[in-house]
């Protein structure tokens, strides 16, 4: 299939690349030029010096954006008006539901298919291409478009109409974040009780509170005080706040995912735009004067 790329992030660089290993024939863009021009030194891919050159014949589009909003902004800039008829779209960007459905009704007046397909697995998913792929849209438009998210997509998973992807990232990412920081009130509370932390999460890790987070996270990040940068905070309140929107919206009681929301924020703005998502534990270390370590 001929497929344009839009956004060489960093978990969308790995996507692009496995697609066009695949033997897809790619173009991509981004919005950094020299970012694109070193990318596509990897093999025989085209460069556009504008997504309106990118999508125009390609029979699939894939945007992997930070937000819905800058999806659309880029979509408004005469793209689409460039995008052939009978073309589908696969937005991989952690979006918001109600953009995606506005985006959905207007590409759908140019006979354009659109399908929301968040992703879960970070770089090293995408890279191996074993990541997860939520996807919203109809089951017909997903399946003419599998084979491309099937390089790099391990479980391709359809969640159901158009902004479903979207939501079910999004309160997966809730989950996430109250994880991280339930684990990290209680081992700061046992270390301050004088319980060594490797002690805790081996009796969590066999027990009922155990998470991917007691399990993976805090052993191999916080316990050795790594906090490797896989994945901004910034974006997990991003995540988390698009959950907490549609809970509201949906007039669901969500108070623990409305809390969620407020100490990923709290903590985005007091470690700052480049701070990983695990490290949130500092900011309950700092509360409660103990670190896991």
């Amino acid at each position: 299939m001929r497929v344009a790329f839009l956004g060489l992030g960093a978990i969308g660089r790995p996507m692009a690349l496995r697609i066009a290993r695949a033997g897809h024939q790619l173009t991509v863009w981004n919005r950094t030029a020299k970012r694109a021009d070193d990318f596509a030194r990897a093999g025989d891919i085209a460069v556009a010096p504008t997504p309106m050159d990118a999508v125009r014949d390609a029979d699939v589009i894939v945007t992997c954006l930070s937000t819905s909003a800058d999806v659309e902004e880029v979509l408004n800039d005469g793209v689409f008006e460039a995008i052939t008829h009978g073309t589908t779209l696969i937005d991989c960007t952690s979006g918001d539901p109600a953009t995606s459905r506005r985006i959905a009704a207007r590409l759908a007046a140019w006979n354009v298919a659109f399908i929301d397909a968040p992703v879960s697995g970070g770089v090293k998913g995408a890279e191996e291409g074993t990541l997860t792929v939520m996807c919203g849209g109809e089951a017909d438009a997903l399946e003419r478009v599998r084979p491309v998210i099937e390089a790099f997509g391990k479980k391709i998973v359809h969640c159901g109409p158009v902004g479903a992807g979207d939501a079910v990232k999004a309160m997966n990412q809730a989950l996430l974040a109250l994880t991280i920081w339930g684990t990290g009130e209680a081992l700061v509370a046992l270390a301050k009780l004088g319980v060594a932390p490797q002690v805790a999460l081996e009796v969590i890790n066999s027990s009922s509170g155990r998470s991917n987070a007691s399990m993976n996270l805090f052993p191999e990040r916080v316990l050795t005080r790594a906090f490797p940068r896989t994945f901004r905070l910034a974006l997990l309140d991003k995540d988390v706040r698009i959950a907490a929107q549609i809970a509201r919206d949906e007039k669901v009681p969500s108070p623990l995912v409305q809390l969620a929301a407020d100490l990923c924020t709290l903590s985005h703005v007091d470690l700052g735009e480049e701070a990983d998502h695990v490290e949130m534990v500092k900011v309950i270390e700092r509360w409660g004067q103990a670190e896991v370590q």
